[in-house]
């Protein structure tokens, strides 16, 4: 007689083998068609960033300390004074178009800044900027 002939073993484990290397297929594929989609189609000019140009051209200041005092260039005005101060000054020959910097304390509240900035824009400011520091100055 023979021997019974042995059952085939049957197969408990799921292979993850195939479905990784899927998985990997389609990052790769996220990964380079990502870029191409997140950016529109649509013609832009993008501005240059001009962050020390202004230390090379000629400006009016406008300084704004914590404890409410302000200076038009080295002339301490007070906040109703800005204005007409400023047009007098942009009125000025050669000030046409010229960069008005306002430096403004770190502690400053953002209502003052922004109430310099729209006296600064009604007194005829075409060209407005904000100084900040640059890293590694102290």
């Amino acid at each position: 007689m023979r021997a019974p002939a042995p059952k085939p073993e049957l197969i408990t484990k799921v292979n993850v083998t195939p479905v990784i290397d899927v998985a990997l297929v389609l990052v790769i594929i996220l990964l380079v068609t990502a870029p191409m989609m997140s950016a529109s189609d649509l013609p832009v000019d993008l501005p240059q960033a001009r962050t020390r140009e202004a230390e090379d051209q000629r400006n009016v200041s406008i300084t704004v300390g914590t404890s409410g005092r302000m200076a038009l260039d080295d002339v301490e005005v007070t906040p109703g004074q800005l204005r007409p101060a400023l047009a007098q000054r942009l009125a000025e020959p050669g000030n046409e178009g010229v960069l008005v910097v306002v430096r403004a304390d770190q502690g400053v509240t953002f209502q003052v800044i922004r109430k310099t900035l729209a006296d600064a824009r009604a007194a005829g400011a075409q060209r407005i900027a904000i100084a900040t520091r640059q890293h590694g100055e102290d």
